[in-house]
């Protein structure tokens, strides 16, 4: 059986008019409109197209947390399974940087970005 699943769940792609945005946000179920300080922000077309053009290649897709280099995550697979360390990128590459802070010392591990995920630190309250 194929199930077919949103990419992105709880997002809708639009072009419109800034002075059509109130119509948009009177659509049942719509939040309100992805932005940066209080403005409306647009996504790059030619991303949007190179996003398009994969997908009606019948490339198998699937979402995926977002991995930003130089943020903490959890190892998922392999042989450093459960380890945590600071995801880092050399010569297109992914690696995780996992250290020993008791010696001071770290190694790079290369990994795939789908054995790695986010972690998600838990607010400190001062």
């Amino acid at each position: 059986m194929k199930l077919q699943l949103p990419l992105f769940p709880g997002y809708v792609f639009v072009h419109l008019a800034l002075s059509e945005r109130l119509r948009v946000l009177q659509v049942p179920g719509v939040a309100k409109l992805v932005g940066f300080g209080g403005q409306p922000a647009a996504l790059p077309d030619a991303q949007l197209e190179a996003l398009r053009a994969g997908l009606n290649g019948q490339l198998c897709a699937e979402p995926h947390p977002y991995l930003a280099v130089g943020r903490r995550v959890r190892v998922l697979r392999g042989p450093f399974q459960g380890a945590e360390g600071i995801l880092s990128r050399k010569k297109g590459v992914f690696r995780v940087v996992l250290s020993l802070e008791l010696i001071l010392r770290s190694i790079a591990v290369e990994v795939d970005a789908a054995d790695v995920e986010p972690v998600f630190q838990k607010e400190r309250h001062i």
